[in-house]
């Protein structure tokens, strides 16, 4: 079985960070860790012009939170610094200079449709569903909502995180603004995704890096607001809600 991983490939200007996590690609505090860092560092080499991030594996993008780690908890502040993976993965990629192609295989749910709400440019699967099931464990999607409701829009966000069980295809994401295309296959999918990004690589960076900046303008407390989210989400994943429902998935 392959081991949890983040690594990175850089080819031609192009960084493709890639996670993976047996478990559906759930996201435990050390991948969130490393993948904030790694996407820190992409955005700092010279070399890199553009970052495609994507996950292993051919089913799932994300599963979100690791139930595991969820489980686990069993105070406040051990809930925040958890939390606080996923602010820290989507502000990393906020900050990021360089543009972030999302590449998304197929369902995603949680904190990975943050991660994928965070890319600047999201190209999918046509069994890339999403879900955002937070508040079906007595939580909500709270660290990660400002980037759902930037790229969904506030109606969109409410729908999925108030419908919490249900998952909505591709192309209800691509109509919302998640997703700008949605491919039949992963085939062509990462066909559209390599080529996209190599045409990329012969724009100015300094542009692209303007362009970034004016794009994520109105998030610059997003460092902070993150943060109070974590907070909250670290105290309801203590609550008998929560607690007595994770049981049951477990």
């Amino acid at each position: 079985m392959t081991p949890p991983h983040v690594k990175q490939h850089i080819a031609n200007g192009i960084s493709t960070i890639e996670f993976f996590h047996p478990a559906h690609n759930s996201l435990p505090g050390d991948i969130l860790a490393k993948l904030a860092n790694t996407i820190t560092e992409a955005g700092e080499n010279k070399d890199v012009k553009v970052i495609i991030l994507k996950s292993g594996g051919d089913r799932t993008f994300c599963a979100g939170a690791s139930f595991k780690e969820l489980i686990s908890i069993n105070d406040a502040e051990t809930g925040r610094v958890f939390f606080s993976g996923f602010a820290n993965v989507i502000n990393a990629m906020r900050k990021c200079p360089k543009f972030i192609i999302g590449r998304v295989q197929g369902k995603t749910v949680g904190g990975g449709v943050g991660v994928a709400s965070a890319t600047d440019y999201c190209m999918a699967s046509k069994f890339a569903s999403i879900k955002l099931s937070e508040l079906n464990i007595g939580i909500g999607p709270f660290v990660v909502g400002p980037a759902v409701e930037r790229k969904l829009g506030l109606t969109g966000m409410s729908q999925i995180a108030i419908d919490a069980n249900t998952f909505y295809d591709a192309e209800w994401a691509r109509a919302k603004g998640l997703y700008a295309q949605v491919y039949e296959s992963t085939e062509e999918l990462d066909e559209a995704v390599q080529a996209f990004a190599e045409n990329l690589c012969t724009y100015n960076p300094e542009a692209m890096r303007e362009m970034k900046k004016i794009m994520w303008t109105g998030t610059e407390n997003w460092d902070e607001l993150l943060a109070e989210r974590a907070v909250i989400s670290g105290k309801l994943v203590l609550s008998e809600f929560t607690k007595e429902t994770l049981k049951r998935f477990k």
